[in-house]
């Protein structure tokens, strides 16, 4: 019989683990700076769209991406997280294999993306529930191919771990083009009524060349490729839990305007479209540490380390929803000031921005344990979703026609809605959590009570601004509510490992550190 060796009981994480946390750690800086470029870059557009064009034009505009874009994360075949399994598994150190698997997904894409837009083109009428502002809304189609294609080549520049590519064309490019282009096109009379639609379509083609170029630099063009049929419908029929995972994940921060186009008036999904574009940012931060976590995850899985997976998944979730929880109570508390800034018609949109915003925070477990799911359990995190999104449509039907019964009007119209995405996604944390952790073994929660401790402060001092004017609430109260939480988070929740997130230099250097 073989006795095997004690293990040390203080044993240092290997190496591999420590620069797994690098990666993360890097890419979460590089989201959380592009989180910040994002907010400030989307309140132009925010401004232009409300005060300019009106809460009705908006609500129609709002309605006719829910479909574009559901179509368009279809069209990219789930390659955001399958990308990245696919090239760890088939190409290996063989880079022009790796270059001929990316260019697989792209022209599956285009071909998926030219069918469906020539549908929509045929029968438009699913997009635009409330109608159009202008003949030129219908050209919004055009935007589906390059949208799939652009999350193709960010998912492959991600595989790299290149996340400032992602930052540049989602944080930078794509926010102030559409910004500047609303502003340019509502000036001219030719332009005024389809500006908000003209905008978006040139601020997808912008993401898309912002990102082609950086590709084609560490890709190239394909090497001896040519159409394989039968491998690439067999990639299609296995990246269908993928495509449901991520079309549904994005379907419930969409479902609700779609509802409220059916049964609502689009002053109604102006303004819920308002608040959401404010929630929606933290949304965005959480989803950022999608591309730079899947190689991860599958490097891990080809070895087994279910252990090294959990802790990931436990320190990127307190990284995510850390950072969520303050941008909550910092846009959240000082609601109706930060609603106000859009107009007077918008206030009444206070309640479901605060719903939303507490949506995002709940998401954050379901997202994470989601990322690692659609790779060891892909059926099932796919009837989960779904079981989910027929949960919250069911909701929001009830609650708005609960509203609309009545006679609440729009703003609680928008807070049902609200309200129902809130519970829906907190229930899905809570499933995909626990099932989590029964396949890896592992806990895998992200939760800590310092959280609480931090945000109880937080709130006190936020509460206390709302009664000075409005300006000094936002100029002054939203800095106090952030920096409260910060400094309560960073002493009562930060560990050694959390504080990685905020260090440049995370990994040993064995030239200097001999422990």
């Amino acid at each position: 019989m073989t006795t095997l060796p004690a293990a040390s009981p203080a044993a240092p994480p290997a190496a591999d683990d420590t620069d797994d946390l690098a990666r993360l750690a890097k890419g979460g800086r590089t989201n959380t700076l592009g989180f910040v470029i994002r907010l400030i870059a989307r309140i132009p557009f925010l401004v232009i769209a409300t005060r300019l064009y009106g809460a009705e034009a908006l609500g129609r505009f709002a309605s006719a991406l829910v479909l574009i874009e559901i179509i368009a994360l279809v069209c990219s075949l789930g390659e955001k997280r399958g990308l990245a399994q696919r090239l760890s598994e088939g190409a290996g150190e063989d880079r022009g294999a790796e270059t001929n698997l990316v260019y697989d997904g792209i022209l599956l894409a285009l071909g998926y993306s030219a069918v469906a837009a020539g549908v929509l083109l045929v029968f438009p009428e699913p997009m635009f529930p409330n109608g159009m502002n202008s003949a030129w809304d219908i050209w919004l189609v055009a935007t589906i191919p390059a949208f799939a294609v652009t999350e193709i080549l960010l998912a492959a520049q991600a595989y790299r771990f290149d996340i400032a590519t992602t930052v540049r064309a989602r944080a930078i490019i794509e926010p102030w083009t559409i910004s500047i282009g609303a502003g340019v096109f509502f000036t001219l009379p030719a332009t005024r009524e389809s500006g908000l639609a003209l905008a978006y379509i040139v601020s997808i083609f912008a993401a898309l060349l912002t990102t082609a170029w950086p590709f084609l630099r560490t890709y190239g063009l394909p090497r001896g490729w040519q159409p394989r049929p039968r491998a690439m419908a067999a990639m299609a029929a296995r990246a269908f839990p993928l495509v449901g995972a991520d079309a549904i994940e994005r379907g419930t921060r969409l479902l609700d305007i779609f509802i409220l186009g059916l049964f609502a008036p689009p002053q109604a999904v102006g303004i819920y479209y308002a608040a959401q574009q404010i929630a929606s940012l933290p949304q965005k931060l959480k989803t950022s540490f999608e591309p730079i976590l899947s190689p991860v995850i599958t490097k891990n899985l080809r070895t087994g380390n279910m252990a090294a997976i959990a802790a990931q998944v436990r320190q990127v979730g307190f990284w995510i929803i850390a950072v969520q929880l303050g941008i909550a109570l910092m846009l959240g508390v000082p609601g109706e000031a930060v609603m106000g800034l859009w107009g007077p018609d918008y206030v009444a949109g206070t309640a479901a921005l605060a719903l939303l915003l507490a949506a995002e925070v709940a998401a954050s477990m379901a997202v994470v344990s989601e990322s690692v799911l659609v790779y060891i359990a892909r059926k099932r995190n796919l009837a989960i979703s779904v079981a989910i999104i027929g949960l919250q449509a069911g909701l929001t039907i009830a609650l708005i026609e609960a509203a609309d019964r009545l006679g609440l009007g729009n703003g609680f119209e928008a807070a049902g809605a609200a309200g129902a995405l809130m519970v829906a996604l907190a229930v899905s944390s809570l499933v995909k959590a626990l099932l989590l952790k029964r396949l890896l073994g592992a806990p895998v929660s992200n939760w800590r009570w310092a959280l609480v401790h931090a945000a109880a402060p937080a709130v006190v001092v936020g509460y206390a601004f709302t009664w000075a004017p409005e300006w000094a609430e936002l100029v002054l109260g939203i800095p106090a509510v952030l920096g409260v939480y910060a400094l309560v988070v960073w002493r009562r929740g930060f560990g050694e490992d959390d504080k990685v997130l905020f260090r440049k230099q995370v990994v040993p250097d064995p030239a200097t550190d001999l422990a």
